[in-house]
């Protein structure tokens, strides 16, 4: 079983795999049980304030030390880190892709990382980047850790574990994890291949939206967020590290396994939220919200309401307002939106955007319905109705998303996306009731 999990707000936790292997009443004791050494992760400064101070207690079998050789440099040419300027020459535009095809020659997870987007400065801990991952391999003796930034996973075809020094997450399509910077990890697929999107958060950490007038309920609910418990290997064979740090990637080899920590406490940790459990608000006379109220998770910047990346998701739910155009409005925007659907049919674009494709549509970018999706709002009757079936979501940043050069030259992208808005007509006849036919 796991544990509920507060992302953000300092709850500890305890889990262990052996019994008495957690020290009780102290972190470091002289000689921990069944020869473990005491080691701390440290996810926030030592004196950050308590609400935001974010550390585990793990007790493994080596200490991190014994997990790292003599390093050399490693090769993930598709795997790209802000900043990433002039890597292509496509010109500035509204852009959406196909899916990403799946891999023809084994892959695992992080060789099948590609970089869509990149925004801010990893050196400057701001900003994001945006990936697809495609695979058809177990890591079965590779591990990897990100010290540039915490990575929110969201799959979208086939089931993967991730297999954490802290634990084991199983992962489905309409789930989604977080792990945190540092963590080391290795992913087994359970289905034979798999594709998905990822936010690589080079900020502060994701942390649960205030709710504000919303209240105490509603959004996403801390008791849906889960962590692992304890679980570990103790295997005495050659394993691969991989390390990425400041935008480069170094390995080295082990002659054991470094997924050992026996027992663990604390407050940072990974975690994994089922996205069926989000409970949307929304209008119920007239007017469409802002997307804001469909926030599962923000990273904060140090402006006030300015998040370095927000997690937003468009669920089922029902439309019920009245007199009111109910996709979202056409509207030029400061943040800058990458856009995935996970499965169904997104309302807004009803034809060319399809489960595992994207969009992009950066900051001051004019976007919104395609031209059938506007005609079916307008003339629709507006009696109660339910979008189901979809899962779309969002990763918005305060920062312009600079392509890749893998993504301008894709073969996935759509030339004539922009040609969705070529058909909305001139409407404006000089009268009240303008021109509708």
């Amino acid at each position: 079983m796991a544990f509920s999990y507060m992302p953000g707000f300092g709850n500890d936790f305890e889990t262990e795999s052996l019994p008495g292997a957690l020290p009780q009443g102290r972190n470091s004791p002289q000689r921990p049980a069944y020869g473990l050494y005491a080691e701390q992760l440290s996810g926030s400064p030592f004196t950050a304030p308590r609400g935001t101070n974010e550390r585990s207690w793990l007790y493994r079998i080596r200490p991190s030390v014994k997990h790292t050789g003599r390093f050399k440099g490693a090769s993930y040419p598709h795997w790209k880190t802000a900043p990433n300027l002039g890597d292509h020459e496509l010109a500035l535009g509204q852009y959406r892709w196909n899916p990403t095809p799946m891999p023809s020659e084994p892959t695992d997870f992080i060789a099948g990382i590609r970089t869509m987007t990149t925004a801010g400065d990893a050196l400057g801990q701001s900003g994001m980047a945006a990936h697809v991952y495609i695979a058809n391999k177990s890591m079965a003796d590779d591990h990897f850790f990100n010290a540039d930034a915490e990575m929110l996973i969201v799959p979208q075809v086939g089931r993967l574990n991730f297999v954490t020094e802290m634990g084991v997450i199983e992962m489905a399509p309409g789930e989604v994890c977080v792990l945190p910077r540092g963590l080391t990890f290795k992913v087994e697929l359970v289905d034979r291949q798999v594709r998905g999107y990822i936010c690589e958060n080079y900020g502060a950490k994701f942390t649960m939206p205030d709710r504000g007038p919303i209240g105490a309920n509603c959004l996403a609910n801390p008791r849906d967020f889960k962590t692992p418990c304890a679980w570990f290997e103790e295997k005495e064979t050659p394993c691969r590290l991989i390390v990425k740090w400041c935008g480069a990637f170094h390995e080295t080899m082990l002659d054991h396994s470094p997924l050992d920590v026996v027992a663990w406490h604390g407050n940072y940790a990974p975690y994994k939220y089922d996205l069926a459990t989000f409970s949307p608000v929304g209008a119920i006379l007239f007017d469409h919200p802002d997307p804001s109220i469909f926030t599962v998770l923000t990273a904060p910047s140090g402006e006030e309401g300015t998040a370095n990346v927000d997690f937003v998701i468009f669920p089922p739910r029902w439309l019920v307002a009245e007199n009111t155009f109910r996709p979202p409005w056409y509207h030029r925007n400061i943040m800058s939106e990458f856009m995935g659907l996970i499965h169904g049919q997104y309302d807004a674009k009803e034809e060319g955007f399809v489960p595992g494709g994207i969009s992009l549509h950066n900051m001051m970018l004019a976007h919104g319905p395609d031209a059938p999706g506007f005609e079916k709002a307008s003339t629709v009757e507006l009696k109660p109705v339910k979008l189901d079936h979809t899962m779309a979501f969002m990763f918005e940043t305060r920062f312009p998303q600079m392509l890749t050069r893998f993504a301008a030259e894709a073969p996935t992208l759509q030339e004539d996306y922009i040609d969705c808005w070529k058909d909305l007509k001139k409407r404006f006849n000089g009268t009240v009731e303008g021109d509708w036919s």
